[in-house]
């Protein structure tokens, strides 16, 4: 499958390392193209990356014929647009989270694509990693008992760069950072939420700089989140049972997972790794592999409607923030 990259970013170079790994482990996949504003960046990318088509417009990109794959990798704000470039051109996409900037766009975009028949993906990767059936493994054997309490943050010392600190590009921590919380949050509690707490502190722009988030469920679970842009944290996840708790040691890409007991809480009993990877990103690649040979248009590891159901839960908390980009 040939894959254009659309933008010439850091992540957009986290996704060349990708696929160029995955190609030298000879699975079906080419870094074929890369597309961004300038023509001097995206030869510039092309040359660190040994892709052999670079194009100084998304356009010039999306029509070129052979291209299989579309990997979005701009900032939030464009994500929408973006994708409906790509549904109109017939590429299937794979976007980078958050998906879009509000839940209206994502609703428009997704309703474009299906009626168009186009395959798209959100590229939020901890959705695909083997991590994540290894917790629900964990939790529905009853090795830490009834899960009650889950705790998740997310943090790095990012506020300086420009997509975090500008509301006109849909900054801020939470659809940056923030979303890996509460996406870990929905993969282990599920999304039956009646109630939400929370506390915010902003950038001098108006967007979210930290943030604190309880969501209380309806069976009786909690969950605190926490996510920043003004330091870094130790991106832990912790699910708390009856019997015992386990830890994840890194929400946003997690190597190993530990298990203790109720009554040992300094030494794990055990600890699980995570299987070897190339960046973690392969398992998302892999999912459009599989599901565009299989003729579906959605993945089931993120389906369309728990991306929108996301997207829901962050327009709610900016809401409630008084948060609102100047193009919505």
């Amino acid at each position: 499958m040939n894959i254009g990259i659309l933008g010439a970013g850091n992540i957009a170079g986290s996704m060349a390392r990708t696929i160029c790994g995955m190609a030298a482990q000879g699975r079906p996949v080419t870094l074929y193209a890369v597309a961004s504003r300038s023509q001097e960046k995206a030869d510039a990318f092309a040359k660190a990356y040994g892709i052999p088509h670079a194009y100084g417009s998304y356009a010039a990109m999306l029509n070129d014929p052979l291209v299989e794959l579309v990997y979005i990798a701009t900032p939030h704000s464009h994500h929408a647009e973006q994708i409906r470039q790509c549904v109109a051109a017939g590429k299937p996409v794979l976007c980078e989270k958050s998906f879009t900037a509000n839940a209206k766009q994502a609703e428009d975009v997704l309703r474009e694509a299906e009626a168009a028949g186009v395959y798209v993906a959100e590229a939020i990767w901890t959705r695909y990693m083997p991590a994540r059936g290894m917790i629900a493994d964990i939790i529905a054997s009853g090795e830490i008992g009834e899960p009650r309490f889950l705790s998740a943050n997310l943090a790095y010392d990012v506020e300086h760069k420009e997509r975090i600190s500008q509301p006109e590009l849909a900054g801020g921590a939470l659809l940056d950072v923030g979303v890996y919380p509460l996406n870990f949050a929905s993969m282990v509690f599920g999304n039956d939420i009646v109630r939400v707490e929370s506390s915010v502190q902003k950038l001098g722009t108006g967007v979210d700089r930290t943030e604190n988030i309880t969501y209380f469920y309806r069976d009786g679970k909690m969950a605190q989140l926490m996510a920043s842009v003004a330091f870094n944290s130790d991106r832990r996840g912790i699910v708390y049972g009856t019997k015992g708790f386990l830890t994840v040691d890194n929400v946003n890409n997690p190597h190993e997972i530990a298990l203790y007991d109720k009554n040992q809480r300094e030494t794990p009993r055990e600890v699980r790794p995570v299987p070897a990877q190339i960046t973690g990103y392969e398992y998302e690649v892999e999912a459009c592999l599989r599901d565009i040979a299989a003729g579906q248009l959605e993945p089931a590891e993120m389906p369309h409607a728990e991306t929108l159901e996301i997207m829901r839960q962050m327009d709610a908390l900016r809401a409630a923030w008084k948060i609102r980009y100047p193009f919505e």
